[in-house]
């Protein structure tokens, strides 16, 4: 089954517990939060406050994305804020296969982000240490950017990756401008969870669960 992850930094800030509200009602399946320190990207974002604050709110569980430099010192962090599942940037300043069993330590899932020029061989040593992957589709750090059309074969390329390395179920994230146009693409193409934010759920003038219907009759058709 095909999941749905609204991202949450394009939500109405203003208005978070309305939204999750909302969306809980159109069914969603997990709820991204994207992290970032101004270093590894020029941006700062939610952080593990603002995560703390909407974990009662909510039972689905959050999916952190840390676009970070040194990610090791925010595992904790987020993990006591109400992580269920951590994904950390391959191109980080990061012992990675250490970073993931840093997350499972704590009982979560452990995933690894991938930008979009980076190649999958970087995987090849840690598929035993992963519960999904993060395919960026756009460089990493702003909403509203173009769907980047080569990581559609990079998500092919990763499904049968997964197929042959035989290391149980990894799932398949895409995150960055997941659009109505570009999702049906993405899905015959091997991605199994659906990080949506401007271009797909959180468009002006059209409410929460009527975005959400739509994601969902654009799955159940590809």
């Amino acid at each position: 089954m095909i999941k749905i992850g609204p991202s949450l930094m394009c939500a109405d800030l203003g208005r978070l517990i309305d939204n999750i509200q909302q969306l809980d009602l159109a069914d969603v399946d997990f709820y991204h939060f994207d992290i970032m320190d101004g270093s590894f990207v020029p941006n700062i974002t939610l952080g593990p406050d603002v995560m703390r604050a909407l974990r009662p709110c909510t039972d689905k569980p959050f999916d952190v994305h840390l676009m970070v430099e040194e990610p090791e010192r925010f595992i904790a962090l987020i993990a006591e804020a109400g992580a269920d599942m951590i994904s950390v940037h391959a191109e980080s300043k990061v012992h990675l296969q250490r970073a993931l069993q840093q997350v499972r330590s704590h009982g979560l899932k452990a995933g690894v982000a991938l930008n979009p020029s980076t190649p999958l061989c970087v995987l090849d040593y840690i598929m035993d240490s992963l519960d999904y992957i993060c395919l960026m589709t756009v460089n990493p750090g702003f909403a509203g950017q173009k769907f980047i059309p080569s990581t559609l074969g990079k998500i092919k390329d990763l499904k049968k990756k997964i197929d042959q390395a035989d290391c149980g179920d990894i799932a398949i994230e895409v995150d960055g401008n997941i659009s109505k146009a570009i999702i049906p693409e993405v899905v015959a193409s091997g991605a199994d969870m659906l990080v949506c934010g401007t271009s797909s759920i959180f468009i002006p003038g059209q409410s929460l669960g009527h975005s959400v219907a739509q994601v969902k009759r654009l799955i159940s058709h590809a």
